[in-house]
């Protein structure tokens, strides 16, 4: 081109062929695959918190929390096997067992987890159903320790696995907050088991569940925060439209059922008003993450200018998952 000379092709925007998306859409389903997401939260944190409280000689604590582990897990189950369609196909995963797969392990982490919570908790549960035959053995106290203690190392890979799932996608939102994802996750989760603990628990004994429900909060608010600041660009989705409207709401209920905890052991009504805008807020987290995908996904320009800029800065323009 010679100097003065105004370019005769301007510049190319984002669009792809055809107005098509560059990478395909995120094609998990609402309420299965967030439902699910919140419980393996729920399951895990719960799980860890059974067995802390057990140590510190909290047993009220450490039953509800042991019991709500295992409904996490049961029910979280239940919302795959709806989300894959056929439960087959949940079987079919773990035909393998792959260490570079987070499907796979996060299906093996799953199956384990839901097998320790159980096992805690029905051995929890024998001495008050002494009429159940078929649970006598669980009476045995070495039996029901050994299922809380290996729950409670399932617990944090339970609550943080599905953090990996996102981020091990193309989808830009989720992979490039690949640093921030599994606190955001670890945070919700034990907003989530201390909403439920202090819900369920006398409040003499749900102190401990409030102090995790409010550090929860915190965790989850910080991440957020931080990985909204730190993308940019990319963080658009988690700001604008459909996903932003439920990352708000989200955090405005973390924010406000944290604050809540503080005080809750004061009534009823505060405690029940904190754990339910913990819970709500958890739930509506994993609602924004899927939406803030599909968002991204959709739109060529959050594939496109962070691929751009990592070639102009001399990186490859595809960055692995685990870097």
């Amino acid at each position: 081109m010679r100097r003065g000379e105004e370019p005769m092709v301007p510049e190319a925007g984002f669009r792809s062929y055809y107005g098509q998306p560059i990478i395909k859409a995120p094609v998990w389903h609402e309420p299965h695959m967030p439902v699910y997401l919140y419980l393996g939260g729920l399951s895990g944190a719960a799980a860890t918190m059974a067995a802390v409280a057990g140590l510190a000689g909290n047993d009220r604590l450490a039953l509800t929390a042991r019991a709500t582990a295992a409904f996490g897990a049961v029910a979280g189950a239940g919302f795959l096997v709806a989300e894959l369609g056929r439960p087959e196909r949940f079987l079919n995963m773990m035909r393998v067992f792959k260490p570079t797969s987070p499907m796979s392990m996060g299906s093996w982490i799953l199956a384990v987890h839901g097998a320790t919570t159980g096992l805690a908790a029905a051995s929890a549960l024998a001495p008050v159903l002494p009429a159940w035959r078929i649970i006598a053995p669980l009476r045995v106290p070495v039996l029901g320790d050994a299922a809380v203690a290996a729950s409670a190392l399932t617990g944090p890979l339970m609550a943080t696995y599905t953090a990996v799932l996102l981020a091990d996608t193309a989808v830009p939102a989720w992979h490039e907050a690949r640093k921030e994802l599994p606190f955001l996750f670890a945070g919700s989760a034990l907003a989530s088991a201390g909403a439920a603990g202090m819900l369920a628990t006398p409040r003499a004994s749900a102190a401990p569940a409030r102090a995790v429900a409010v550090l929860g909060a915190a965790v989850e608010t910080a991440a957020g925060a931080l990985m909204e600041h730190r993308l940019g660009l990319v963080g658009e989705p988690y700001r604008t439209g459909e996903a932003g409207r439920r990352m708000r709401i989200a955090r405005a209920l973390t924010v406000g059922g944290g604050l809540l905890a503080t005080v809750a052991g004061r009534s009823r009504v505060l405690t029940a008003l904190s754990g339910a805008a913990l819970t709500a807020g958890a739930l509506y987290t994993r609602f924004g993450l899927l939406a803030a995908g599909r968002a991204s996904a959709a739109d060529p320009k959050y594939t496109v200018v962070p691929q751009r800029l990592r070639l102009e800065a001399g990186q490859p323009a595809s960055v692995p998952a685990d870097s």
